[in-house]
């Protein structure tokens, strides 16, 4: 089992050239950003969605861009991988993400794992021009028309979200038949078909349900569409750092686990790696 990191890469926290050096020396298999284009004042739509949650933490209006930031650590490292935790895909022009994602393959070496999300802030989506109730929809149609661009030579795509006639675009992914794309979100029946018709990973966030007890339901709707369970990689997002907890999500076939980092500056920060860096020699080998 693989452990890697993430945090909100922000202008007040260690800066994320000098975090990966660190993560890369210390074992880390991969380093993990979230994205948010903006947070509206309004505030309306509670913490991730949910009622009675805490007040939002700044971090989340301060994030650098997920790709720039993840470029500038490309140029640093060799082995360490880079995650998007995740790309909010259905705020993004489909088009200019494929390129991105492309992109960014290319000038690492084929590190990068593309973890992706339906997303959670309405006023967030709305000032993107989307409907919160259609996002799973327009996220399953970008996600598509993407891997044809990342596949085919003269890609195009029809639906209801997305269109565009016969084009080129280049580069392609180093990585065939493209990154690894890791949907984060909640278990059910929606969200465990879309993982089985387009991706490649399921990473659920610790702590909100128990994801061990999650994956036979997944494992089913895989068997019952035709696909390998196996074939779909097993994640965890803002993970537990008790070894007790960690070997329990290992037995379960868990392939990686992320630790989450407080966004703060690098002499709060670094410290941390080093009390995490036992659990890369003890579940990383």
């Amino acid at each position: 089992m693989q452990v890697g990191l993430l945090m909100f890469p922000t202008d007040t926290a260690i800066q994320p050239v000098p975090l990966a050096c660190a993560a890369e020396e210390r074992g880390f298999e991969s380093l993990w950003f979230p994205e948010h284009s903006h947070i509206p004042v309004s505030r309306r739509t509670p913490w991730g969605g949910r009622r009675d949650a805490p007040p939002l933490p700044e971090y989340y209006w301060r994030t650098h861009d997920q790709f720039v930031a993840l470029a500038a650590i490309a140029a640093v490292t060799t082995t360490l991988r880079l995650g998007t935790g995740v790309t909010l895909v259905a705020q993004r022009d489909p088009i200019w993400l494929a390129k991105e994602v492309a992109s960014l393959d290319v000038v690492s070496g084929g590190r990068l794992l593309f973890g992706i999300g339906y997303g959670w802030n309405r006023e967030e989506m709305a000032h993107h021009g989307v409907r919160y109730t259609e996002r799973r929809a327009v996220v399953r149609e970008k996600v598509l028309a993407m891997k044809a661009l990342w596949t085919e030579d003269e890609a195009s795509f029809s639906g209801e979200h997305v269109n565009f006639d016969a084009s080129w675009s280049w580069p392609k992914p180093v990585q065939r038949p493209h990154p690894p794309i890791v949907l984060g979100g909640g278990p059910g029946p929606r969200t465990f078909g879309d993982i089985v018709e387009f991706c490649d990973g399921w990473m659920p966030i610790h702590g909100r349900y128990d994801i061990v007890e999650q994956i036979p339901a997944l494992h089913r709707v895989a068997e019952a569409a035709g696909r390998d369970p196996a074939s779909i990689e097993l994640g965890v997002y803002s993970a537990p750092r008790d070894v007790e907890s960690l070997e329990r999500l290992a037995a379960a076939g868990v392939a990686r686990v992320l630790i989450q980092l407080p966004s703060l500056p690098a002499d709060e920060v670094l410290p941390r790696l080093d009390r995490y860096a036992p659990l890369v020699e003890r579940f990383g080998g």
